[in-house]
Formats: C-alpha cells, sequence, structure tokens
C-alpha cells in the first residue's frame, strides 16, 4: 500500500522519493514499480470508461459482447471470471510470471525494460541471499507462501473496489471522471484490524476523487464530509456476493451473474 501511494506521490513531498522508495518496495512485491505506476495512472484516467478498457482493470464485457462471442470466446471469458481463476492462479500467475515483462509496454520505451529486468535483478539476488542464509527449502516455502497469500489478497482487494452491482460504466461520449470515481468505486467498510491491514484502501471512491489524499488521511476525508461514508458502501459479507456478477448491463446499468442475463435475454426475446 505504501508503494501505491508513492506511485500517486501522496507518501513524500519529493517526487524522487516517492519513485526510489516505491521501486524499492517492487522488489519485495515482485512489482516493477515504473510499469505498475503508468498502467495503474491510466487505469485512474479511464475507469468506468467501456471504450478504454484493457490496461490495469479486472476484464468486464457487456451482455451484448459476450452473447456476440463464440462459443469458445465465452468459455474462455467464463474461465477468467471463474473465482478459483480469478483469486487463485491468476494473482499467482500475476505476480510470478507476468510482471517479469514490462507486459502492456513492450514497446513503451527502454524505461520500461529496465524497470522490470532492473527489479528481476534484485528479487534474484534476494532469493539467492535468503537460500544461501536459511536454506533452499524453507526459504521458498515461506517466500512463497506470504507471496501467494499477498498476491490474492491484492487482488481480492482491487476486485471489490469497482466490481459491484450499482457501479458505474459509460461510453466515451458520456463518460464522466468524477462521476466514476465516486460512484464506480466503492466504499468497502472492513474491521479496524482490516482496514488498518489494507491501508484504508477500502475507501476507493474517495482515493478515486483525489488520488493525492495519502491512506493515513482517507479516514479524515470520511469524518470531514459525512454523506461520502454513505455512497457505495459494501460490507464484508456484501463483497463475497460480488463474485456472482459477471457482465454489464448497460439498460440497467449494473453488472449482473450470468443467470441473471439469461434470464433477461428470455424476457426480451420474449417480448420480440
Amino acid at each position: 500500500m505504501i508503494q501505491h501511494d508513492c506511485s500517486h506521490g501522496a507518501f513524500f513531498t519529493s517526487k524522487r522519493a516517492n519513485d526510489w522508495t516505491g521501486r524499492i518496495i517492487g522488489v519485495l512485491t515482485l512489482t516493477p514499480y515504473d510499469v505498475w505506476k503508468r498502467s495503474h495512472l491510466l487505469h485512474h484516467s479511464t475507469q468506468g470508461n467501456l471504450d478504454r478498457r484493457g490496461i490495469g482493470d479486472i476484464k468486464t464485457l457487456t451482455v451484448e459482447e459476450y452473447d456476440s462471442r463464440s462459443f469458445s470466446g465465452r468459455l474462455a471469458y467464463r474461465l477468467y471470471r471463474n473465482p478459483f481463476v480469478l483469486f487463485g492462479v491468476g494473482p499467482i500467475f500475476i505476480f510470478l510470471f507476468h510482471h517479469r515483462l514490462p507486459m502492456g509496454f513492450l514497446r513503451a520505451g527502454l524505461k520500461y525494460w529496465i524497470s522490470a529486468m532492473g527489479t528481476n535483478i534484485a528479487v534474484a539476488a534476494l532469493l539467492i541471499g535468503g537460500i544461501a542464509a536459511v536454506g533452499w527449502l524453507p526459504f521458498l516455502v515461506v517466500y512463497l507462501l506470504i507471496t501467494t497469500l499477498a498476491a490474492i489478497a491484492g487482488v481480492w482487494l482491487f476486485y471489490v473496489q469497482h466490481q459491484f452491482e450499482r457501479t458505474v460504466w459509460d461510453r466515451n461520449d458520456t463518460w464522466q471522471l468524477h462521476e466514476a470515481a465516486l460512484y464506480g468505486s466503492s466504499y468497502y467498510v472492513l474491521p479496524q484490524p482490516l482496514r488498518w491491514l489494507t491501508a484504508n484502501i477500502g475507501i476507493h471512491h474517495v482515493h478515486h476523487l483525489n488520488s493525492r489524499v495519502p491512506f493515513y488521511r482517507l479516514q479524515q476525508v470520511l469524518r470531514d464530509h459525512p454523506p461520502l461514508a454513505t455512497i457505495s458502501r459494501m460490507t464484508l459479507a456484501d463483497s463475497f456476493k460480488t463474485t456472482k456478477l459477471k457482465l454489464w448491463d448497460p439498460s440497467n446499468r449494473r453488472l449482473v451473474s450470468f443467470k441473471t442475463a439469461r434470464a433477461l435475454r428470455s424476457e426480451n426475446g420474449a417480448k420480440t
């Protein structure tokens, strides 16, 4: 979470301090900082825009887009959105393999290759040092366990921040940045220990409204502006229900399950 705030220039007043702290932490999180920073900032500038999907977000199709796909295309999307893949295989793949290359920015310049390769070299040095200190088996077991749990938690938090029933998606001609930020991001109301461990990232609608607010000030924003605490609230129990939501239904402006999409399709067919 500190690395996240560094990417927004919110942890230190110095850009240099933010970036180098982020790069160092990136070795521990297996995340090339400069690559991730650009991807994440693009996510902030395009979140909720149906015409600018694909970088730094959870892949989400509209009902019409899903229906227009071939059988194999629909199957691939179903597999991608399966909780076992999305919160199990996916996070492990992203942090252990996907981040080893500047994916999405392969032709964007040498800076992103240096970020990815520099992180890889530093991670290799960390692995070699750890194995030399305590032996390969205990180090890798502990290291991989921590990495796996952290990756799953990270992807889960990112998922619930924007994947809830009454989120906001619009086409480019009607999309509004601040509306998408406020109503397309959730307020994940976590118990105090989890709120502390996740550095208030659950107050995500405020973060998207102003990403320069550091994580330790987000709770203060809610206290100073009480109406913000009533928008897009999601409890821990509520969050588990979001795993059923798979497709964006533009006509009803909500995320729906495959089952609900089938019912809507049958209803529309009966009307015609």
